[in-house]
């Protein structure tokens, strides 16, 4: 029969999918053990704190065991999955061919166990052609049980090597002889030293063996005769009581693990939020003709397939103001004590999504036409929605825009992505009463707040780029002046 070595086994370990993780939830395994795997081949789907990734398997074999369940967070690093790469059958741990079987397997020669100290103390005293009773150990060997002692024990001073005769008392027979008292050699070694007579020492071990305790016992007298001896039943060892776990009403609450992303989005606002001193602008425009614009767009032959839609001249409106304002586009460096102007813009998109909030980002945004623009814009929602968003595309962000208005939401105070100087967040577009051209109308208006960090944008630089999106989005012609 064909065996499997163990260098035939591969190990994959659960790999670092982004940038400095340390560990990730198996969401779904794909293979059982059995399957056969190819090199490529998706095994498994994890969670990290930033995305949902497959993981692919770098080898081609059989599945020999999967080491964790689904729903086991694993740290980055440890085997989640054992492969076969021969494609035998035999189990891993089989021995490799030639080798020898392991030491545990091997039949051992039976061999007598070495003897107990005890025993060796009584092979030394036992007489000549008698068969010794290992003292605190019963019988010899042959015996399966110790029979009832009826004997009285000898006086102290009887020589250690009197023999211990049959016990025929009570069976018709000669008187048994007295035997000493039981006891292991380091318990003789005790009361040696502390001058107890072990005859006198009631005996509190199993099968009538004196314990230490039951030297110190005898000996406390002898030691300190001002005191009484008291005999007390050791005091009864109550388990420590359970930690009180708060009960609560299932059908009433519903209790969520904080795991994967929502995790570290938690961390990462806490973060954000008290080392960057948060300032938020708010500006009210009116965007009727911006609204037109995305209509005509729809139409425009250049922009067919693509999903034209007020948050793409949003966008749009942003890397402009950035353009002319690029002191917006930077991150503070703590540890060199420097801000780091970016030349490019990493557009991020807040996406709401079943495993919490995701922030995608559009790489080099800036140097996108506006259907490159719709385009990335499409992908990365779908994406996202998808809950098919890599942690690389969640990484470098500069500036963030967040579409609150989805909810019906006038606006909010959004608070910094970590490592950006800005995010914009875009309220919902209502049918308001506006003056326009000196006369009161009905008008397509919403409210935008750009929230930034103080210490590298100040008041005037975020008040300027809040109002050149503004002014974009209430003359959409800017767009091409300006851009």
């Amino acid at each position: 029969m064909t065996t499997m070595t163990q260098a035939s086994v591969r190990e994959f370990k659960m790999p670092d999918v982004g940038e400095g993780l340390t560990e990730a939830e198996i969401l779904k395994w794909y293979v059982q053990p059995g399957d056969t795997v190819t090199d490529g081949q998706v095994v498994c789907e994890v969670e990290t704190a930033k995305a949902a990734v497959e993981l692919p398997i770098p080898y081609d074999g059989v599945v020999r065991d999967l080491h964790f369940p689904e729903g086991t967070t694993v740290d980055v690093g440890t085997p989640i999955i054992a492969v076969d790469v021969t494609g035998g059958s035999a189990p891993a741990e089989a021995p490799a061919p030639g080798e020898a079987p392991a030491p545990a397997e091997a039949p051992a020669p039976v061999q007598a166990p070495a003897p107990a100290p005890v025993a060796r103390e009584a092979e030394e005293k036992k007489p000549e052609g008698r068969q010794p009773v290992l003292v605190g150990y019963g019988v010899a060997a042959s015996s399966t049980r110790r029979r009832p002692r009826k004997g009285v024990a000898i006086p102290a001073q009887e020589p250690a090597t009197a023999a211990v005769q049959p016990e025929l008392n009570g069976h018709g027979g000669a008187p048994a002889v007295q035997e000493r008292p039981l006891a292991k050699p380091p318990v003789r070694k005790l009361a040696k030293d502390l001058g107890v007579d072990l005859t006198t020492v009631v005996p509190t071990g199993p099968g009538g063996i004196i314990t230490r305790e039951d030297v110190h016992a005898a000996a406390a007298p002898a030691q300190a005769p001002v005191a009484e001896p008291v005999t007390q039943a050791p005091a009864p060892v109550t388990p420590p009581a359970p930690v009180p776990v708060p009960a609560y009403d299932t059908a009433r609450e519903t209790r969520v693990p904080v795991k994967g992303v929502r995790k570290a989005t938690a961390a990462a606002m806490v973060g954000s939020a008290f080392t960057a001193p948060h300032v938020t602008e708010f500006v009210t425009v009116d965007v009727t003709r911006t609204l037109k614009l995305v209509e005509e767009l729809k139409q425009d032959k250049e922009m067919q397939g693509l999903r034209v839609s007020p948050l793409l001249l949003i966008a749009k409106a942003l890397l402009v103001a950035i353009r002319r304002h690029p002191e917006i586009n930077a991150s503070w460096d703590e540890a060199a004590q420097e801000i780091v102007v970016k030349h490019y813009v990493n557009l991020g998109i807040a996406a709401a999504t079943p495993r919490g909030l995701l922030v995608p980002n559009i790489k080099d945004a800036h140097a996108k036409t506006l259907p490159q623009l719709a385009e990335s814009l499409g992908e990365l929602v779908a994406t996202a929605r998808e809950g098919r968003t890599s942690p690389a595309a969640m990484q470098g962000g500069t500036v963030t825009i967040t579409n609150v208005g989805v909810f019906g939401v006038d606006t909010g105070t959004p608070i910094l992505n970590p490592g950006e100087s800005a995010i914009l967040a875009v309220g919902a577009i209502r049918l308001q009463p506006w003056v326009h051209k000196g006369k009161v109308k009905p008008r397509q208006v919403t409210t935008l707040a750009l929230s930034f960090d103080h210490r590298l944008v100040d008041g005037e630089l975020g008040s300027k780029v809040l109002a050149d999106v503004a002014a974009i989005l209430e003359q959409p012609k800017r767009l091409i002046t300006w851009a």
